[in-house]
């Protein structure tokens, strides 16, 4: 596992963990409709991380973008369809999208190194 994905699985699970120590009963179940929404459903899993991952980049989440990265790969994402699901997200998003892009594509590549 490369250092960009053990630092942010790391991070993210000790925060999560935190966060649920003294969430109340709406951020728990805040938490629990995000991963239920990314469930099989109409929509299978692979596409709804692919559109988590358009929506997340418009919005410039870098964490987010790092998580749908993950769970893309997870889902079997090939790289044609990351180049496709990334010129979706800059047209709609726009140039300020390049900084994000150049760290999803380092982190995808790491991915790839596993």
């Amino acid at each position: 596992m490369g250092k960009l994905i053990e630092e942010f699985d790391t991070y993210r699970s000790k925060m999560n963990d935190r966060i649920m120590e003294t969430a109340n009963t709406n951020i728990k179940r805040f938490f629990a409709l995000d991963t239920t929404s990314y469930a099989d459903g109409a929509l299978d899993v692979k596409t709804k991380e692919m559109l988590g991952l358009v929506a997340s980049m418009v919005l410039r989440c870098d964490d987010c973008i790092k998580y749908h990265l993950g769970k893309c790969f997870e889902a079997g994402v090939k790289h044609d369809e990351l180049n496709e699901i990334f010129m979706i997200a800059n047209l709609v998003g726009g140039s300020i999208l390049i900084p994000h892009y150049r760290r999803a594509v380092e982190y995808w590549d790491e991915l790839n190194e596993v």
